[in-house]
């Protein structure tokens, strides 16, 4: 197997929190009200501090993706959104049409994310009764009609899991042959699928040795295809001016959680046929003693919340330098958040994103609005001497 290629650039992500935030995670005290309005304000915030793009969750505890980026998207410039399709929910071809039009609509700033779902019990409720297995059977078969269609083939076809005939889109998406699709799976199976099938291979934030690790049986696999993937991460970020202030944050955002709401959620992950859930909860085994798994990595979001789980955590220059870490294992798109994600998107988008080594537009540089940007006109006389996003 080849060297892992250590990209030059990366892309920077944000998030969209469409089933909820919050101030403190499990408790409903500093909750916030997820409705368009606010979903706006993260989305032009994420626009305007130059983001390339922003992920939508899927799930019934989400607001639909679909919708929320159709209507987002006329409200933004330059963000991409990151949505899912949904293997077993979706037709493929109904798929297909749907992200041809979203694709055109937003000029070109669709991303998608295959999302095969691994809560038994919520698939239940969709009416999806196959097994682990299965559910990547039916997202192999699923994104090989997609893709035909999208790139404008005409699919006829008869499968264990799809019958088609004639499966053809009339208008094409505005990125050829379509737009990039982005998988995460931990499992051996939706590994070969990832390595067979997509153009980015997502993980979650574990420690750098086992991202490291999963990485290399990931590309093993690609090149056993004659495929070259690209690679992806899902991270928390909590940074503030010191490091210290940035551990006084992690502390503050789980400091309402009871031991009892940490027990539930984590039965409720337990119930998941996902590995890389599985993966996520063995990092902190529901205890809160020892969060810190990796140097700057917490897995204190995790306690409660499915799916990524850890955070980086630091001020500015150590948080960059964790990302250059992943970087280094050859990581090129980093998918961040953080709590509440208004309030996070500007302080990382401040203090990080200026240090990192970015492949897109990042933070607007010499924006002339009232003569600044500069902070506030002290006594309404004068500006100040240096800028406050330069600290």
């Amino acid at each position: 197997m080849t060297a892992a290629p250590i990209p030059d650039k990366i892309n920077v992500l944000w998030f969209l929190p469409t089933h909820g935030d919050s101030r403190y995670l499990g408790t409903s005290e500093g909750g916030r009200a997820v409705d368009l309005p606010y979903l706006k304000q993260v989305a032009q915030a994420a626009d305007s501090i130059g983001y390339y793009g922003a992920l939508l969750p899927t799930g019934r505890s989400c607001e639909d993706s679909w919708v929320v980026a159709s209507a987002l998207a006329p409200l933004t410039e330059r963000l991409r959104f990151l949505v899912a399709v949904r293997p077993g929910l979706q037709s493929p071809t109904l798929a297909a049409r749907m992200t041809a039009t979203l694709d055109r609509i937003s000029n070109g700033r669709l991303l998608i994310n295959v999302v095969t779902g691994g809560d038994p019990i919520e698939n239940k409720g969709d009416g999806i009764f196959q097994s682990h297995t299965e559910r990547y059977q039916v997202t192999s078969e699923f994104l090989d009609i997609y893709k035909a269609v999208l790139a404008g083939e005409t699919v006829d076809i008869e499968s264990d899991h799809f019958h088609i005939e004639g499966g053809k889109l009339l208008f094409a998406p505005a990125q050829a042959p379509h737009p990039p699709l982005y998988f995460g799976g931990s499992s051996e199976i939706g590994i070969d699928i990832a390595a067979r099938t997509v153009d980015k291979y997502l993980t979650w934030g574990e420690p750098p040795a086992a991202v490291a690790e999963k990485l290399a049986v990931v590309r093993a696999k690609a090149e056993e295809k004659g495929r070259t993937l690209s690679y992806g991460i899902r991270l928390h970020v909590i940074v503030r001016e010191t490091t210290a202030k940035a551990w006084e944050a992690a502390d503050e955002l789980i400091s309402r959680l009871d031991d009892a709401t940490i027990a539930n959620a984590q039965q409720v992950f337990a119930r998941m046929d996902s590995v890389g859930q599985s993966r996520m909860s063995q990092l902190h085994g529901g205890q809160r003693d020892k969060l810190e798994i990796s140097p700057n990595l917490w897995a204190g979001v995790g306690l409660v919340r499915g799916g990524a789980g850890t955070a980086l955590v630091g001020d500015a220059e150590t948080v960059a330098a964790r990302i250059d870490e992943y970087r280094r294992l050859g990581i090129d798109t980093f998918i961040l958040s953080g709590y509440p994600h208004l309030e996070e998107a500007y302080r990382f988008g401040e203090l990080v994103l200026p240090r990192l080594p970015l492949a897109h537009a990042g933070p607007r540089a010499n924006v002339s609005v009232n003569m600044g940007p500069f902070g506030e006109t002290i006594a309404g006389d004068h500006r100040p001497a240096s800028r406050a996003a330069a600290s």
